[in-house]
């Protein structure tokens, strides 16, 4: 049996692990949200936004295509991912201009943690480049989104404290308040949490209501309408925990959905997309749970976590069901080696 002789590379320092799962899992939130800012920009007509949403488109393409240098170079099979067959630009606009701007400050956001986490598991010195130039860019692009959403008066700033007089230390019984006794007031980073988790299930309820609107399948529809629940349900309680608190909740955004029920989407990228938001929720939870010191948010928390694995296994199930959820790249199989 002959063999064809692998290319001849300038270094022969193989993708990890850590590196491989990395490129592959951000290759497909690029090819989403090239997807989904294509679409947008398509119907876009404000003119304020439009060069914004042009750069993230860019920088998103460009991020793909480097993504599939790393792979051929490596001769690695490249992820089928999402093409121009998962958008319908024919389908009337489904968001009104305003979203676009929420979408590219949601995604830079994300961007931002999601890259700095993947970064620091990458040693191989051109990935962890690439990915700390993407910790820049979405930096950049979150800044500008911030200061746009400012000035057309749509960004709801975390609330303000009144800052402490001295310093303090935390007393034994700490940890317990909430649900022995009087609670004590939320700190810094307990209100901070609260205010992304509103924020961020604000984003999905919007991002539910217009997907549910479109979706013909009546069992995708329920999914959709199930998880949008979800959304709300988090929404209502953070925002009561701060009404408790004496603190405003925060407003609403305004009415970022429009009246068509033409889908923009095919159902395989509808679904992916929440399948991913599903997986940030959780990630985000947990975090939110790791700093909280007041056991009645651990427990909000810990119920928050509960019920949005159960609906992420909901999601997990019907993509596999049709087909639609690529596997992930996996180790070799040893056992099933030596057996044959």
């Amino acid at each position: 049996m002959s063999f064809q002789k692998p290319q001849t590379k300038a270094t022969n320092i193989e993708l990890s692990c850590t590196e491989i799962g990395g490129l592959w899992g951000i290759y497909f939130q690029e090819g989403m949200a090239v997807c989904f800012l294509t679409y947008l920009l398509h119907h876009l007509q404000d003119g304020q936004i439009v060069p914004l949403a042009q750069e993230a488109l860019t920088i998103s393409q460009e991020r793909i295509e480097k993504i599939k240098n790393f792979f051929l170079a490596e001769n690695f099979p490249i992820p089928a991912g999402f093409s121009e067959g998962d958008v319908n630009l024919a389908a009337p606009p489904l968001f009104h201009d305003t979203f676009t701007l929420s979408f590219i400050y949601m995604m830079n956001r994300l961007g931002m943690i999601n890259y700095a986490f993947t970064a620091s598991n990458n040693t191989r010195l051109d990935v962890l480049d690439f990915f700390n130039e993407c910790i820049h860019t979405s930096t950049e692009m979150f800044g500008k989104a911030v200061r746009m959403m400012l000035e057309k008066g749509i960004y709801d700033r975390p609330p303000k404290m009144n800052y402490p007089n001295k310093i303090e230390y935390i007393q034994k019984t700490s940890f317990l308040d909430g649900i022995i006794g009087m609670k004590r007031p939320l700190n810094a980073i307990e209100l901070s949490e609260i205010f992304f988790n509103i924020e961020r299930n604000y984003f999905s309820v919007i991002l539910m209501l217009g997907f549910a609107q479109v979706m013909e399948d009546k069992k995708l529809k329920n999914i959709i309408l199930k998880g949008k629940k979800i959304s709300e349900q988090q929404v209502e309680l953070f925002n009561s925990l701060l009404l408790q608190e004496e603190l405003l909740g925060t407003v609403p955004v305004s009415m970022e959905v429009t009246a068509s029920t033409v889908s923009p989407f095919s159902d395989k990228f509808i679904m992916s997309m929440i399948n991913v938001l599903n997986s940030v929720d959780i990630l985000l939870i947990s975090h939110a749970l790791s700093v909280t010191m007041r056991a009645d948010l651990t427990s909000h928390y810990a119920k928050i976590i509960t019920s949005v694995m159960a609906y992420a296994k909901d999601t997990y199930d019907i993509m596999v069901e049709r087909k639609w959820l690529e596997q992930p790249p996996l180790t070799t199989d040893r056992n099933q080696l030596m057996k044959s």
